[in-house]
């Protein structure tokens, strides 16, 4: 006998629970705000998603594979390192001030303090953030290798210098900083990766 139909679909709760976390982080987010906002009952989203972590850990996936996946896409898809973090740093700033959907990121935001008991959520996205700057990281010492960059160019502080840039205008835009003000700001973030160009 055939199991009773979902009546809501999947993937729609899904996006909408990533916006739910992305405006409000973890611990904003009760499951009677998840009941409201996906329009289901806690039986059911326990049912589609397991807890609200895992539903959370979900939401995070969404957002990495469509939103918050500007970096990964273009360190793959442009030919150089300065032209891939140029591009990481305008998509950041149209991600973050985005009409219509929440502002800052959703990597950056989500889970930044918790509750000793939400400890291990913390650190799922302190991961995350760590995982891109390893990104970068890779991305530079490429570019040393094959001649973009100076081989004395130092890839590490480099690296650490584009994260932090990439964190801040999350933080300046959840703010409320302008776009056509975060936009201004990208010349002189690119300075340092210029200076050390062949």
């Amino acid at each position: 006998m055939a199991g009773r139909p979902r009546e809501f679909d999947r993937d729609v709760a899904l996006a909408k629970a990533r916006d739910a976390f992305w405006s409000r982080g973890y611990e904003g987010v009760s499951m009677a705000d998840l009941v409201e906002k996906l329009g289901i009952a806690s039986a059911r989203i326990y049912a589609a998603f397991g807890s609200k972590r895992e539903l959370f850990q979900e939401a995070v996936a969404l957002y990495d594979a469509e939103e918050g996946g500007f970096a990964v896409r273009a360190m793959a898809e442009e030919k150089t390192a300065t032209r891939a973090i140029e591009r990481s740093l305008r998509e950041a700033i149209e991600n973050c001030t985005r009409k219509g959907r929440p502002q800052g990121c959703m990597i950056v935001s989500a889970a930044t303090n918790c509750a000793a008991e939400n400890e291990d959520v913390r650190e799922f996205l302190a991961e995350y953030r760590r995982g891109r700057s390893a990104l970068l990281l890779k991305r530079l010492e490429r570019a040393i290798a094959e001649g973009e960059l100076k081989p004395e160019a130092d890839a590490q502080a480099l690296a650490d210098h584009y994260a932090t840039i990439l964190l801040g205008v999350a933080v300046q835009a959840r703010d409320g900083v302008p776009r056509t003000r975060l936009l201004a700001t990208i010349p002189m973030a690119m300075l340092p990766i210029q200076a050390v160009a062949l």
